[in-house]
């Protein structure tokens, strides 16, 4: 049994798994101000489609729709099959908590209750 696919089968088929990758995932990449589809994203690194964004390089801002996940440094690390493959040489993960510069108590209390007396 043979492996060998024409290349024009070969193209249809990467064609269609690009396209069903970006039809499903919601993961985006945001540089200057422009949001670009995540194909496929792993620990250390995600792809993008090589004819759909550009070069990527530096700080960039990665999104599950329009939650904003972490922001990013990256670097190029391969090409392949259409697609280019960045590494995190840096990532901050985004907090939806306030910074405070004090230590806040465990059983500090949540509300204030206002006390009513009678008159």
């Amino acid at each position: 049994m043979s492996t060998f696919l024409p290349k024009e089968v070969q193209a249809g088929l990467d064609a269609a798994r690009r396209q069903a990758g970006r039809k499903r995932n919601r993961l985006a990449v945001e540089v200057d101000g422009q949001r670009h589809p995540v194909l496929r994203a792993w620990d250390d690194g995600f792809a993008v489609d090589l004819a759909l964004v550009p070069q990527l390089r530096g700080l960039v801002d990665l999104y599950d729709g329009a939650v904003h996940l972490r922001r990013c440094l990256i670097v190029a690390a391969a090409e392949e099959g259409g697609e280019m493959h960045y590494d995190y040489k840096r990532m901050t993960e985004i907090s939806t908590e306030q910074p405070v510069d004090f230590e806040r108590p465990k059983d500090a209390p949540v509300a204030l209750l206002a006390h009513d007396t009678p008159e």
